[in-house]
């Protein structure tokens, strides 16, 4: 009899894990909490479309209580979640965290985090593979499957020195003015480029699409990527959470959440418990058990378990994310240009700046404003609102941002742990940068500033906004991927050295954390996880 993998957790890794579960033939149980959200409205309008025929856009957009209003004094955010997407942070109250040095979000909406994420696609190449048990030769073939099974867009240039170019790509998307100018820019003085700041520029990898694929329909431009895409064209996991509830042998559970699995006197899981809304237990036997609940998540199962089993607190070391700098820019060239609203509304244009001092890189997500809200920006102006307003008329179409994050790495002084004085237990995170990170941080804002003035931008060092260590949720490195056994570490296939058949699928197994986007990475190797150990 195949007994069922259960795995924990609907996001990028989830659900990319049971996808290759599930054609291998394996029976797949997911328990998930699974918030969803409302159906899509008017998906025939653009974004302008909707302002215009809605009975009530400002709700909309804003908010019956403008609860989507970045409003001055917000601690330098420019961005605020839209009322469509407020399920994806929607909690559970058996869940409780207390963070020091660190800004932690989590998701148990249907799909995750990544329902919210802006498709930047980053494979990571060797150099940044380094302290994994596996290379690039090794994972490459599966960012081409899931970028086949997803869609990603992208081509060959200047970016391929650090995103390798891997099978299943498509053709860019239409480049939106601003961000085609900033290319050619690029061009110009690329020689300088690389030479003075070792600087690449070149298209984003994203993971929306170009063409038609598996009943998806291409990109519409229709402007409304951050209110939800009204054909999916822009992937989100909760596409193949549809596609796996297609088949006979995949089981969704959802509305629980998951406190703990029990285990027998050898030390294997026999059982996972799980508690409803309405405050059921629920108990569910296991034969394999597949951690892929995020980051935070997993390692609150997992520490709430051995406290039952063992009556002791365990630290989980080497916790990480991306340092996240926001930085505002104007294209002194672009002035008074007209802009598109019906284009895509993310990012487009990447780039990458390397330290030669560490070896690290620091890659920028450059987003060249369209039709996203404006107010975050207006109040930045040294104006009243009347001019304010007025003067960024003039200039909304030179405007754009770069999203500049950093790599990061394992040290001990950054942990993981329960906090059991707490009725429901807390998780508690530590966290403390090195010592080196403001000079880190200043040499990287010159740096960029330099940058951005050679393509013929100006960047006010007063909007440039550091963003507090978990703002990025790119969290990773609790159980990491080793090739020597210790506890509360992995093997190379995702398996638990210290649980026999407990295994890990998210970003809990990356023993190192490099500056890009680590969503697409971690389907590839969930994917890689589920195709080799399973």
């Amino acid at each position: 009899m195949d007994h069922p993998i259960v795995v924990v957790g609907s996001g990028a890794s989830g659900i990319h894990f049971a996808l290759t579960a599930l054609r291998k033939g394996r029976s797949v149980l997911m328990l998930d909490v699974g918030h969803k959200g409302s159906e899509t409205v008017r998906p025939g309008d653009t974004l302008n479309g909707l302002k215009q025929n809605l009975s009530d856009p400002a709700a909309y957009f804003l908010g019956t209580r403008y609860q989507s209003l970045v409003l001055p004094g917000n601690a330098g955010e420019y961005y605020a979640f839209p009322p469509a997407k407020e399920h994806v942070f929607r909690t559970r109250s058996e869940f409780q965290m207390q963070s020091h040095g660190f800004s932690p979000l989590h998701s148990f909406a249907a799909g995750g985090l990544a329902e919210v994420w802006t498709g930047g696609s980053y494979p990571f190449d060797d150099r940044d593979l380094t302290a994994f048990p596996f290379g690039y030769q090794e994972l490459g073939p599966y960012y081409t499957r899931v970028a086949q099974q997803i869609g990603v867009t992208g081509t060959e240039d200047d970016m391929a020195a650090v995103f390798p170019l891997h099978g299943g790509l498509m053709e860019p998307l239409d480049l939106d003015g601003h961000s085609a100018a900033l290319l050619a820019a690029y061009g110009k003085h690329r020689a300088d480029l690389q030479e003075r700041f070792h600087c690449r520029m070149g298209r984003a990898r994203v993971a929306v699409l170009s063409r038609d694929l598996n009943g998806r329909k291409k990109c519409s431009y229709s402007g409304r990527c951050l209110w939800g895409c009204p054909n999916l064209s822009l992937y989100t996991p909760s596409v193949t959470l549809a596609e796996c509830r297609e088949f006979p042998n995949f089981q969704y559970c959802a509305g629980l959440y998951v406190d703990h699995f029990r285990m027998d006197g050898a030390g294997k899981v026999t059982a996972v418990v799980a508690h409803s809304a309405d405050g059921q237990t629920r108990e569910f036997a296991a034969t394999s058990l597949v951690l892929a609940a995020g980051t935070l998540c997993s390692a609150r199962i997992f520490l709430e378990s051995m406290y039952r089993d063992t009556g002791k607190v365990a630290e989980l070391r080497g916790v990480m994310d991306n340092r996240q700098i926001l930085m505002p820019f104007v294209n002194l060239k672009m002035l008074g240009k007209p802009w598109n609203p019906e284009t895509y509304q993310y990012h487009q244009v990447a780039m990458s700046v390397r330290t030669p001092e560490t070896g690290d890189a620091v890659h920028g997500l450059i987003t060249t404003l369209k039709t996203a809200l404006v107010h975050p920006l207006v109040q930045t102006l040294p104006f009243d609102l009347g001019t304010a307003a007025s003067a960024f008329r003039n200039i909304h179409g030179a405007l754009g941002m770069i999203n500049i994050n950093f790599a990061d790495h394992p040290r001990d002084n950054n942990y993981i742990t329960l906090d059991t004085d707490s009725t429901p237990h807390k998780l508690a995170i530590h966290y403390r940068p090195e010592d080196s990170e403001p000079q880190r941080l200043k040499r990287t804002i010159t740096d960029f500033r330099n940058i951005l003035r050679k393509l013929g931008c100006f960047a006010p060092s007063r909007t440039v906004h550091i963003r507090p260590m978990g703002a990025s949720v790119h969290y990773a490195g609790t159980f990491p991927m080793t090739d020597t056994p210790g506890p509360n570490t992995c093997t190379k296939y995702g398996a638990s050295r210290d649980v026999e058949n407990l295994y890990y699928a998210d970003g809990s197994t990356f023993p190192d954390l490099p500056a890009k986007n680590l969503t697409f990475t971690l389907m590839a190797n969930a994917t890689r996880i589920a195709e080799e150990a399973f």
